[in-house]
């Protein structure tokens, strides 16, 4: 038995807990975020909130494809700040923020190999009929076999109550 203390071979302190929240534009990452946040609370650990924005399909024109990557940022920084104030509101501590612009899974394993700190891994799950569930998909299928930290998927559709219960 191995007496390391480390997660997924970086340094780990017990009791200080990251978790990375993967967001996007929708309802259901606010309840993950709000999940993640009731757990650090109530475990001493800190959140991560990030968003993978993709590269602009339009590559005609050069100037129109770096202004439609400028608004698409800019919308993705609004919205983590959004997001951040709601986690910071329940934690008492801002959230980190990251944004990446790639390939939605790629993105995330490396950003979870870059880090130091992430040690659990949140995304939220758009209720059946919404048709978003093609994240949830590819992380079950194809991320999670290459991930090295735990996935925990939050329905998106939980009350606020729901979440209390659970953390």
């Amino acid at each position: 038995m191995n007496d390391s203390n480390t997660a997924h071979g970086k340094e780990h302190i017990a009791g200080q807990i990251t978790f990375l929240v993967c967001v996007a534009h929708d309802d259901h990452s606010a309840v993950a975020a709000r999940f993640a946040a009731m757990r650090a609370q109530n475990s001493g650990g800190a959140v991560a909130l990030l968003h993978i924005t993709q590269p602009p399909e339009f590559q005609h024109w050069a100037a129109v494809g770096e202004r439609m990557r400028e608004e698409t940022r800019e919308a993705a920084e609004v919205m983590l700040e959004r997001l951040a104030g709601e986690v910071e509101s329940m934690l008492g501590a801002k959230p980190s923020l990251h944004l990446r612009e790639g390939r939605i899974g790629e993105e995330i394993l490396g950003y979870i190999d870059e880090s130091e700190s992430i040690n659990l891994l949140v995304v939220g799950a758009a209720p059946p009929d919404d048709g978003h569930g093609s994240l949830i998909s590819w992380l079950a299928g194809q991320l999670a076999g290459r991930l090295n930290i735990p996935l925990v998927v939050v329905p998106g559709n939980l009350s606020d109550q729901q979440l209390r219960d659970l953390t």
